[in-house]
């Protein structure tokens, strides 16, 4: 079938949510892009993640939102994911969990500031949280208007979604995203990871600063872009 390998990859990461320790339950959903062909595929909305096979996840075509394959109902944040792959180019794979310290952040209303080189390694700058949704956008069109939230705060704040692959919704919880589904899975990995560190720093000492530009600069693109020199190279 044209999507099998796509829908093979996202029941994968889908799966690897648990293994990473990022979900309870069915708090979470994972979605991959394949923009040639004009689709993405989806977690179906409230299935057990060991019980989930790659028939089971759903395929959404980008531009309609019209379901091609599945028989189940998408997962109920698909309007979300389709909002940011059409406003973020970068995004092959897009992950959202209610993961505990990123969680914790987004619900105090927070972002997470860079406090270290491990945060710097992998994000370049405070993951932000957006603004807190009205009551109107909450009462029509909640899952979109989630999509639209993030990529208003992006743009006002004219952050690069591709050097910042997270966010916080405010009183939510945190969506990811990277070039594949396993990248976007890795980013979330680290983003809860760096919320449990900021956190900790923060219980000892409120008022530490974040590292300076330098020491960003330094660490994210050593890692990223045309210039980085970690790894072994293509």
């Amino acid at each position: 079938m044209a999507y099998d390998a796509l829908k093979e990859d996202v029941c994968r990461i889908n799966r690897d949510l648990v293994r990473a320790g990022l979900v309870v339950l069915t708090w979470g959903n994972a979605s991959g892009v394949d923009r040639n062909a004009g689709v993405m595929a989806i977690k179906p909305s409230g299935v057990a993640y060991d019980k989930l096979t790659p028939a089971d996840v759903v395929v959404i075509s980008l531009e309609s939102g019209r379901q091609i394959e599945g028989t189940g109902r998408p997962s109920s944040d698909t309007a979300t994911h389709l909002h940011l792959y059409r406003h973020f180019a970068e995004a092959g794979g897009i992950v959202h969990t209610h993961s505990d310290f990123a969680t914790t952040f987004a619900q105090w209303g927070r972002g997470i500031p860079c406090l270290g080189t491990t945060h710097a390694d992998n994000f370049h700058g405070t993951i932000p949280c957006t603004r807190p949704m009205s009551d109107e956008e909450i009462a029509a069109d909640y899952e979109l208007n989630t999509g639209r939230v993030i990529v208003e705060c992006f743009e006002s704040a004219k952050i690069n979604p591709a050097e910042l692959p997270g966010v916080l919704v405010r009183s939510h919880a945190p969506f990811t995203w990277g070039p594949t589904p396993a990248k976007a899975l890795e980013n979330a990995i680290v983003l809860e990871f760096a919320a449990k560190m900021c956190w900790q720093n923060i219980v000892v000492k409120p008022d530490i600063p974040a590292v300076s530009d330098a020491l960003l600069d330094r660490h994210f693109y050593r890692k990223h872009g045309p210039s980085a020199t970690y790894g072994q190279g293509k």
